[in-house]
């Protein structure tokens, strides 16, 4: 009977990781599909304002060699009116003259004829006929009457759609992950440098995943895109690495066409990344998503220093019995009296870690740091136990900045940080703290962790945001190699 179940809970994984599958690749081929139509309606829209483009630029040069013939026959028929003008007054004229010549001849009286002819010799000499000039001013042929588009036309005749650029190949040697920004570097290809089909520009897509594949699971993230990229390299940056792995892949894109993506490449981006257990918090503290804020229950709240003139006289003490400390939100777990104190959900048992804490704008106090999660009672303040370690911060009534661990501190002299990293190094035993916006290193802890580490914080007044998903920055190298001289405080 379990040996059937056992082989019946097989078949129902391997049929859900196979429905799964399917309805991934349906997904696919269904964008696919809708990507496709759109992308032949662009096309098609693309091609039909290239062909609009010729036929209005052939209009307008058809436009101006109609209109360079059209002045020159304006031109050339001025001119021949004008001689066929002058050409008529002259006959006219010349056929005037004639008739006086012959009506001369008949003339008997010496003297008369004699007038007549020297009239007609005058007349001759200043005649019309004489001086114009008897050949056309200009020919009947045109001066720019032939047009040759027989290049033009070859070209047309040859003319084809830009080739589809090839999809590049990502150089995975050459992708680097480092203080949460990924490299991404890649090869063009073959063609990338035709006259026909040179590539302008590439597009990268990115996505999380905690799978390495490049199928996007129900619930993972879409494609983020990155637009007109001019070289064979991007980098990414301001990521938060919540995800195991980061899946890039790029395309080539030459004037008008964009080719097929890349095989996508998953980039592994492991990181620390934890939350607030919440079942810890003490009741006073509110979590909302990465950040905590200290929200005292009642009016007076619990810390002696916020009391009332006109509760100074009480004889009850600000620290709960710990008969008294179940209420309303209440629990086993969850801290109470004046620590207000949470811890985060991820234990470190080995490895690098790091993340960054950064107050809030109205905040007094606060400690960051780690603690063995059984080693810290209900009550227990960071620092003033063997199982905990931390900075303390503090702006009531004076600013101070110290590290604690055991009950005992170390006053550290440096104003207060906006912005605290936080490096622990569970397998050497270290412990760092570092002022980010200054580059310095506050101060650091050599031990040697026995038990699981939590990240641990106490609120008073104001409130806290930490910034987790962060790998080890690359400037701790420097930090951890120059400043290991520095007083710590043993276990």
């Amino acid at each position: 009977m379990d040996t059937q179940k056992e082989a019946l809970s097989r078949i129902i994984c391997t049929l859900a990781n196979k429905n799964e599958e399917l309805q991934n690749f349906l997904e696919t081929v269904d964008n696919t599909l809708t990507g496709l139509q759109e992308e032949s309606c662009k096309v098609l829209s693309e091609l039909e304002a290239e062909l609009e483009q010729i036929s209005s630029a052939l209009d307008w040069k058809g436009a101006e060699l109609r209109g360079i013939i059209k002045e020159e026959k304006q031109r050339k028929e001025a001119e021949l009116q004008k001689q066929l003008s002058e050409g008529k007054f002259a006959l006219l004229s010349c056929e005037e003259l004639l008739e006086f010549a012959n009506q001369t001849l008949n003339i008997s009286d010496e003297e008369e004829f004699l007038k007549a002819a020297k009239q007609i010799k005058e007349r001759v000499t200043m005649a019309p006929a004489f001086r114009l000039t008897t050949r056309p001013a200009v020919s009947e042929n045109m001066a720019q009457f032939t047009v040759d588009f027989s290049t033009e036309r070859l070209g047309l005749q040859r003319l084809h759609f830009l080739p589809v650029p090839r999809a590049p190949e990502i150089d995975v040697a050459n992708c680097v992950v480092c203080d949460n920004t990924i490299s991404v570097a890649w090869q063009p290809a073959g063609d990338a440098d035709s006259d026909s089909g040179r590539i302008e520009r590439y597009e990268v897509e990115y996505r999380k995943t905690n799978r390495d594949s490049s199928l996007r699971a129900a619930g993972e993230a879409c494609w983020e895109k990155i637009h007109d990229i001019r070289e064979t390299k991007v980098t990414i940056s301001g990521l938060k690495f919540d995800s195991y792995f980061v899946v890039v892949r790029v395309r080539a894109k030459n004037k008008t066409a964009a080719g097929e993506f890349s095989e996508p490449v998953a980039i592994e981006t492991r990181a620390y990344n934890f939350g607030f257990d919440a079942v810890t918090a003490h009741a006073e503290l509110k979590i909302t998503g990465d950040t905590v804020t200290w929200e005292p229950q009642g009016v007076k709240g619990h810390d002696p220093r916020l009391r009332s003139k006109d509760n100074k006289n009480s004889s009850r003490s600000a620290t709960p019995s710990p008969n008294k400390t179940t209420g309303v939100r209440g629990g086993r777990d969850r801290f109470a009296g004046e620590s207000y104190t949470v811890l985060g959900d991820l234990e470190m048992t080995g490895g690098l870690h790091y993340w960054e804490l950064r107050p809030l704008a109205d905040w007094k106090s606060f400690s960051v740091g780690v603690a063995y999660r059984l080693s810290l009672g209900r009550y227990d303040q960071l620092g003033k136990s063997a199982g905990s370690w931390c900075l303390h911060a503090s702006q009531w009534l004076q600013s101070s900045l110290a590290a604690k661990h055991n009950n005992r501190a170390k006053a550290l002299d440096w104003p207060l940080p906006q912005r605290i990293g936080i490096y622990c190094d569970y397998d050497n035993g270290e412990l760092a703290f570092v002022d980010v916006d200054r580059l310095q290193l506050l101060h650091s802890f050599k031990t040697r962790f026995s038990q699981p580490l939590v990240p641990a914080f106490t609120v008073w007044c104001g409130g806290i945001t930490v910034v987790t998903g962060m790998q080890v920055p690359s400037f701790m190298g420097n930090f951890l190699s120059t400043n290991r001289s520095l007083s710590n405080l043993s276990q």
